[in-house]
């Protein structure tokens, strides 16, 4: 119940975020008819997930696959033409679907007996005790689940020229010759994807040696080949300036970070995808004795409390993963420790992702290097291709593959990493394994799979487990000797051969 002591408004709960923190404010209401619950966000409410992360991406990333799938029919003796992509269309259609949503959580809040819902900047003015806007509010009990921020990378002249992120280029309308992405990670090779699939002319830029570092190294090697037949990536480059051309392009000098040459790139638009950091520092967490990691993540022990007892943290303000499924997990760990007073202890040894990029690309659990340095010798790994079974050959895919990693004296799985169509869907029923008591592949193994179905794939590499040592002298040195690996030359857009860019204006051929 809301109780006034002068300009002091006193809740049962307060939380900062409406995303995943939802899941336990619902059933807390439910539970409690009274209860009084502070809900702020200085942003559209929903999370980052739903109004600039992976649901609006996802909404334009499916349309860039079926321009891949289509592109790709001839070899299969369908003579499919792409005769317009409708650009303005397919952002409206994302814009519509996602303010729905947006309007729906917020007519919710907005009407809730037992919500104030505030739309401003929270910060901390002492423990407990929080300024919003005009007013000072405090709980006893405060879930902090605050997101998170793009990073952007100290460039000369990045300032004084316009740039997209990933939290703005949601709002574009119209599409974008060329596009130079900043970043060579996730978000960098989801909409290099869309972008190029769209018809822009795309080169990426990223730091690290590798596409993708976080993937395994032959997964990173792949997807560079095969989305590099529609883009420009360049590894190992750092971005030293940018300026505006007198033509209205701008123009990025980058330097080989191991040769030290220098080279221009020029393009009508920059996106900024160099990750994503912590937003900490607006609510002062000094100021209420909330300690913070040394990146400025929220500081959470393994039940996910902070520093300051029963003020919680969860989703991407500990900096733990940066996945809307994990932050949805967490908020289950904290409804069982913050409100059910149980005691349970977070646990990461299983969690998924996956990069809707093309190829799309799944992980789970361990990587190789991981592995060894934990295992050792007991390590075996599991390697089969698509392409080996019948209706990966129907698909008339080539190289994608399933990688997977087990204890080989207890057979329980350390962790898998796919890539290759429906990866996402792939490694579902392997994360479902590995939340079982034993984790054992003998459970994969033994099952029976469809046939010919695409799941037979994952079956088979757990079916062909060899020392470490045998995958990397006969595996991966036949794959480079069928040089899978090695690089094509991007396909430029305007060789696209019946293909018309529409947009809302007019049309470009």
């Amino acid at each position: 119940m809301l109780l006034l002591a002068g300009k002091m408004k006193q809740y049962d709960l307060i939380v900062i975020g409406s995303g995943s923190a939802m899941n336990v404010v619902e059933p807390m209401i439910q539970e409690s008819p009274k209860i009084k619950v502070a809900v702020i966000d200085k942003d559209e409410p929903g999370g980052i997930c739903l109004t600039r992360g992976c649901i609006p991406s996802k909404i334009l990333l499916y349309p860039a696959e079926l321009v891949r799938t289509l592109e790709k029919a001839g070899e299969l003796g369908i003579g499919a033409e792409i005769k317009e992509i409708d650009f303005g269309k397919i952002m409206d259609r994302m814009r519509t679907l996602i303010y729905e949503e947006i309007n729906a959580i917020r007519k919710g809040l907005s009407s809730s007996e037992n919500i104030d819902y505030f739309q401003s900047v929270a910060e901390f003015v002492s423990p407990y005790t929080l300024k919003v806007g005009d007013d000072t509010i405090t709980s006893k009990m405060i879930f902090l689940c605050i997101g998170s921020k793009t990073m952007i990378p100290p460039i000369r002249g990045l300032e004084e020229t316009d740039y997209l992120t990933s939290d703005t280029v949601l709002k574009l309308t119209a599409l974008p010759k060329s596009v130079a992405i900043v970043g060579g990670g996730y978000i960098a090779a989801e909409y290099g994807h869309f972008f190029s699939s769209m018809g822009s002319r795309v080169t990426i830029l990223g730091r690290n040696e590798r596409f993708l570092p976080e993937e395994e190294p032959e997964v990173s090697a792949l997807a560079r080949r095969e989305l590099g037949r529609h883009i420009e990536i360049l590894t190992g480059h750092e971005v030293e300036e940018v300026e505006k051309t007198s033509s209205g392009h701008k123009r990025l000098t980058v330097r080989d970070r191991k040769g030290g040459r220098r080279r221009q790139v020029e393009a009508d638009e920059i996106l900024v995808a160099a990750g994503r950091g912590p937003i900490t520092e607006i609510l002062h967490p000094e100021k209420a004795k909330i300690s913070v990691t040394k990146d400025g993540w929220i500081a959470v022990n393994e039940y996910l409390e902070t520093s300051q007892p029963n003020v919680w943290a969860f989703g991407d303000a500990d900096g733990s993963y940066l996945f809307k499924h994990v932050a949805n997990y967490e908020s289950e760990v904290i409804y069982y420790n913050a409100v059910l007073k149980r005691r349970v202890k977070v646990d990461y040894h299983a969690i998924p992702h996956a990069v809707f990029t093309y190829p799309e690309i799944a992980s789970v659990g361990l990587k190789e290097k991981e592995a060894v340095q934990q295992y050792g010798d007991k390590i075996r790994i599991g390697f089969y291709k698509y392409e080996d079974t019948a209706k990966g050959e129907a698909m008339n895919v080539k190289d994608y593959f399933v990688k997977v990693i087990i204890d080989g004296s207890t057979r329980r799985i350390l962790g898998a990493h796919i890539i290759g169509p429906y990866a996402s869907i792939l490694i579902q029923e392997i994360v479902n394994v590995m939340y079982t008591s034993d984790r054992s592949s003998d459970t994969i193994n033994e099952a029976i799979h469809i046939h010919p179905a695409l799941s037979e794939v994952v079956q088979r590499a757990f079916g062909s487990l060899m020392p470490v040592e045998h995958y990397h002298h006969h595996v991966l040195q036949q794959m480079l000797e069928q040089s899978a690996y090695r690089e094509v030359p991007s396909e430029k857009p305007e060789k696209r051969q019946g293909k018309r860019i529409v947009l809302k204006s007019g049309s470009v051929e």
